[in-house]
């Protein structure tokens, strides 16, 4: 048969979608796909405390809350499937979308695929990849290879400035390499900077 809805990502828009179009009785198929570790979930998935979401006054972290909307959706009825979409054709109708273990048609599409960590492209940046470099600090932070050493934070954002504050857990020092001339995080992050103890570069190309 062909689909209501098929929705393609798992983060928070993901499951939203799937929420609103399961109370609406569209029975939406959601392929979540995979991020770090091999779960679902989007980039919260890598984040500690996640302060700034109506209805949790105390802070929920990532995976707790991407863990609840997950349910909240499967409560409503979508149906979940942990796999990556391979092949995608919008051309004709109904669409057609396949994953590595099944083709589903659908008369719409939600495309929620979120984002994932920029590389920087360095000279041999892909040798030392989870050997040095990493765009998790959560879940690598407190390895033995990165714990009690100098590290270095690259981005000047909400999510560079926690990672780099996240970091002062573990590490000997941090420094947070700043691309602009100034950070482009929220007052509140700049300010937990300072007391945090990190240091701050400017990297803005001459």
């Amino acid at each position: 048969g062909v689909e209501n809805l098929v929705i393609i990502g798992s983060g928070p828009a993901g499951y939203t979608a799937a929420i609103y179009a399961a109370r609406a009785n569209l029975k939406p198929v959601v392929f979540e796909g995979y991020q770090v570790g091999g779960v679902p979930g989007g980039q919260l998935m890598t984040t500690t405390e996640v302060e700034n979401f109506p209805g949790f006054p105390d802070g929920i972290t990532g995976p707790d809350l991407m863990d609840k909307m997950r349910k909240q959706a499967e409560r409503w009825g979508a149906e979940l499937h942990q796999e990556d979409v391979e092949f995608i054709d919008v051309k004709n109708r109904p669409f057609v979308i396949r994953s590595s273990d099944r083709e589903v048609k659908s008369h719409s599409v939600i495309i929620a695929t979120g984002a994932t960590a920029k590389r920087l492209r360095l000279p041999r940046e892909e040798e030392f990849w989870s050997r040095g470099i990493s765009a998790c600090a959560i879940c690598d932070g407190a390895s033995p290879l990165y714990k009690g050493q100098v590290l270095a934070v690259v981005g000047g954002g909400d999510t560079a400035t926690e990672e780099a504050i996240y970091l002062t857990k573990y590490a000997c020092h941090v420094h947070l390499l700043v691309r602009r001339d100034q950070l482009r995080a929220s007052k509140a992050m700049q300010d937990r900077l300072i007391m945090a103890n990190v240091s701050e570069y400017s990297t803005t190309p001459t």
